[in-house]
């Protein structure tokens, strides 16, 4: 596979009342590509969201759920979910303003 880039990091923000919860402790959810790894995700943030420094970053690898139509069973698609702390003095992250 070609190699990743920052753009191409994160994919969408999860939209829960769990991660809008956080936003207020400078918390913010996001799922990303599966093969991305803790490093460039902190990259991909600070270069997608000027103002933003990252303090940290949590990864959940999450299984597909098992779906049946009729007799037949199947999976969803794997995913990666990314927790993104930022530091005190980061600017918030424009996108989930107003949500």
């Amino acid at each position: 596979m070609a190699a990743i880039q920052y753009y191409d990091v994160i994919l969408k923000p999860v939209i829960t009342e769990k991660s809008m919860a956080g936003m207020s402790e400078k918390k913010y959810t996001f799922f990303v590509h599966p093969e991305a790894n803790k490093s460039m995700i902190k990259e991909a943030v600070e270069k997608m969201f000027e103002g933003t420094k990252v303090a940290k970053v949590n990864t959940i690898n999450m299984d597909g759920k098992v779906k049946r139509r009729g007799m037949t069973f199947g999976r969803t698609a794997k995913t990666k979910k990314a927790i993104v702390w930022l530091t005190e003095d980061s600017k918030e992250i424009e996108i989930f303003t107003g949500l």
